[in-house]
């Protein structure tokens, strides 16, 4: 019988190291220094950021994922036209459903990284330093 272990590698061999960046522990901030980082403007400019990226590409995804669906239920002789061989529309779009979400996912990791982990860490660090 194998045995798991919810500890990581480094702490069973003895060779565990802090992490580079520390979290702040939630419970070191009071009510009102939570409240006031969530009211800052650089806080709010940050919230506001990840909306602009996040509320279009949603709706975006939706519609392209509705527009499979009724395609799907109500237009059955389009999505049944033979490309090449075996392979028709309704695969294609099928199809590119996954690649919409690859894509999208890869779009969000370097919208992240560009734009969103400098600001958050930027807040952190003021945080901190408090």
């Amino acid at each position: 019988m194998t045995r798991l272990s919810l500890r990581s590698p480094s702490t069973l061999t003895g060779t565990h190291k802090e992490p580079a960046l520390t979290a702040i522990d939630p419970t070191e901030l009071s009510a009102e220094r939570a409240l006031e980082i969530q009211n800052s403007a650089e806080f709010q400019e940050l919230r506001k950021t990840l909306r602009r990226f996040v509320f279009p590409m949603t709706a975006f995804f939706l519609v392209w994922y509705g527009l499979y669906v009724v395609l799907g239920a109500f237009a059955h002789d389009f999505m049944a036209i033979k490309l090449l061989g075996n392979i028709n529309v309704g695969l294609v779009l099928g199809l590119g459903q996954f690649l919409t979400t690859f894509v999208i996912t890869g779009l969000y990791v370097r919208f992240a990284n560009r734009e969103l982990d400098p600001r958050a860490a930027a807040i952190r660090a003021e945080v901190e330093q408090a």
